[in-house]
């Protein structure tokens, strides 16, 4: 028999999960309070993977037995029986983590890993709701989970060295790239690096310099292009470090500061217009198709992106 796990959670992320640990061949119980937000994850889930049949990616046999590795429940106790690795992917609050906290190290085994999928709050905090806070560590995966390679990890001061290696070791079974932090920050290093640039892009826009569509291009075409293969540091290498120190600090001083969103981003939340869920944001959708049509093009292209990666591995 595979291997068990556990996932807390059927929702945008969790479903993702569930998908990743049944697809690498372990048994996979998904929890949630209500039968049908299993449901819709358990479809979400096959839509995802005819979305991999498509793209040459799986086999439709690969997607039956995925789907027969899951199973679903409500019953917290039957979803945490016999597992060694749990990971925690409700919502981002902390009175609702804390209760399933409780509950779940009443019913959970001693040497069992609980792990959090928080992009919200420090390992610090997440501790606090634990008694056994050894075993507690945080693995940030990003959306979609199914096919974003990255996954941040997370430890406390009291997490043992033993977690931490079965955790990597998990997240390689299941086809990720773990990042092991060696200090526990606000925003990790991810939402870091993203909030900086995109703090700036909303500069640009705010200012004029260009459209969105054309700030978006800057992006795509130039250095997330290249950011796909190399990161920015080895970037900076290849530029060389001479050069980079000229950039940045001609630059450092014209960049955005503001610890504030600019207000055109203000209007934009007040007025309820939150971008692809609403059908309006930054850019303007003609209907819930287009946005589904979007989705689903970005879905591809990150399925062929993980492909042409992959490959160029072999």
């Amino acid at each position: 028999m595979a291997e068990k796990v556990t996932v807390l959670g059927a929702g945008t992320m969790g479903h993702g999960i569930v998908q990743l640990y049944a697809q690498a061949g372990y048994e996979v119980y998904m929890y949630d309070i209500k039968d049908e937000f299993l449901e819709r994850a358990i479809s979400r889930i096959s839509d995802n993977l005819d979305m991999l049949i498509q793209e040459n990616s799986i086999t439709t046999s690969d997607k039956e037995n995925t789907l027969n590795r899951i199973s679903t429940t409500t019953d917290l106790r039957e979803a945490v029986n016999g597992t060694r690795f749990v990971t925690e992917a409700v919502s981002e609050n902390l009175t609702i983590k804390f209760d399933l906290f409780k509950q779940l190290e009443e019913v959970v085994e001693a040497n069992t890993i609980i792990a959090s999928n928080t992009s919200t709050f420090s390992i610090q905090q997440l501790s606090e709701g634990v008694q056994k806070k050894d075993r507690l560590i945080i693995t940030h995966f990003f959306n979609p989970a199914h096919l974003v390679p990255l996954v941040e990890v997370v430890k406390g001061p009291e997490t043992s060295q033993d977690i931490i290696d079965r955790t990597v070791e998990v997240l390689r079974n299941i086809g990720k790239k773990p990042v092991v932090l060696k200090k526990d920050i606000p925003g990790l290093i991810g939402n870091r690096l993203q909030a900086a640039l995109v703090r700036e892009a909303f500069y640009l826009l705010d200012q004029g310099v260009a459209e969105a569509e054309d700030i978006d291009l800057a992006i795509t075409a130039g250095p997330g292009f290249r950011w796909a293969f190399i990161g920015p540091l080895e970037t900076a290498d290849f530029g060389g470090l001479d050069i980079w120190k000229s950039v940045v600090e001609n630059l450092a001083p014209v960049l955005s500061k503001e610890e504030k969103i600019p207000q055109f981003v203000e209007e934009k939340v007040q007025s309820g217009n939150l971008g692809t869920k609403t059908g309006n944001g930054l850019f303007t959708y003609a209907d819930n198709d287009e946005v589904q049509r979007r989705i689903t093009e970005r879905d591809e292209n990150f399925i062929r992106l993980a492909n042409i990666k992959n490959n160029n591995k072999k």
